[in-house]
């Protein structure tokens, strides 16, 4: 009988496996048709426009009674506002190249109606980033708008020189040593904490716990969560890692101590002990050096220089804000 159980459901299983598949390749289906339809709509907007010789007054015109006319007929998803994200829509992708442009016009497009609206309000740069962003790490329009908000270009490019933004900009995140994975602030907004002078570590570890898929999407690509509050012993004398995760991507350990206040050298010093425990103890030899990373309230980048060797290549510092950052300021910085 449990046998005959067990075939019942492995059967279910299959089916549903089916059904699921299915339903999801028609979703993507329509969202495909429905982003090749409104770049084509925004075509022929823009086509109509210049008949008119791009006057204003006339393009404005234009789509307000077209809209009126849509939207009897269609709905209220033909309202003025939507028809200039689709004359918009057109305009951005039609000049540029893209990694999506020539999908959208396959009607085949990786991603959906509400991403477009989303990307074709930002710079170029920007733009181009957060799509193949979009695109490889399948983020839902949720993901995308917390990203953009918390200014994730803006925060990676700050570590980087004016060639690797601009790669940055064309091809993504590459990750191929540890300082492409490091950000220079850490965002925890999601942790909905208040900016306070400090908290206790223990309160921001389980705050960072208890939305620990949250802190992934934020630590980047390719982490997984392995343990926290570590414990490493020698010589009957116990330290415990706050967090630790592996990489993927690079095969190392990271290793992730929260500090509540500005960053001392004795940290980097606790660190740099944690780091070279696990590079002896726990790695093994096909595995890339350990990582550590001291996410704390403030940092002397000075101190940090002068503390840690001329080559290292493993032991970060990084902020922490739990609250968005103002953008206009970190550009500011990324271009003084």
């Amino acid at each position: 009988m449990k046998k005959l159980i067990t075939n019942d459901n492995l059967f279910y299983n299959r089916v549903a496996n089916l059904l699921r598949n299915a339903k999801q390749l028609v979703v993507h289906n329509v969202n495909s048709v429905m982003v090749n339809t409104y770049y084509l709509v925004g075509k022929m907007i823009v086509e109509k426009e210049q008949q008119g010789k791009m006057r204003a007054e006339y393009g404005k015109e234009l789509i307000q009674k077209l809209s009126k006319r849509l939207q009897r007929e269609f709905g209220k998803g033909f309202s003025v506002d939507n028809l200039e994200n689709m004359r918009r829509f057109y305009i951005v992708y039609s000049k540029s190249e893209t990694v999506s442009r020539k999908f959208i016009e396959n009607k085949n497009s990786p991603l959906n109606w509400s991403h477009y609206q989303i990307l074709i309000r930002m710079e170029k740069s920007e733009r181009q980033f957060y799509e193949i962003e979009s695109i490889q790490n399948n983020w839902s329009v949720r993901e995308l708008k917390r990203q953009f908000n918390s200014a994730l270009f803006q925060r990676l490019s700050l570590s980087k020189n004016k060639k690797e933004v601009r790669r940055l900009s064309k091809k993504g995140q590459i990750i191929e040593k540890p300082t492409d994975l490091i950000k220079d602030t850490y965002i925890l907004e999601f942790l909905s904490l208040p900016e306070l002078p400090a908290y206790t570590e223990s309160k921001l570890e389980s705050a960072l716990i208890s939305k620990l898929e949250l802190f992934l999407l934020e630590l980047g690509k390719g982490f997984t969560f392995v343990s926290r509050q570590k414990r490493i012993s020698f010589e009957e004398k116990h330290f415990f890692i706050d967090l630790v995760f592996y990489n993927r991507i690079l095969r190392s350990f990271v290793l992730i101590d929260l500090k509540m206040g500005e960053l001392k050298h004795q940290d980097l010093g606790q660190m740099q002990m944690y780091v070279n425990f696990y590079d002896a103890n726990v790695k093994s030899p096909d595995e890339n050096k350990t990582i550590g990373i001291i996410v704390c309230r403030d940092k002397n980048d000075t101190l940090i220089k002068i503390t840690l060797p001329k080559d290292n290549h493993q032991i970060f510092a990084s902020r922490y804000k739990t609250i968005l950052p103002n953008k206009n300021d970190l550009k500011r910085i990324l271009n003084s």
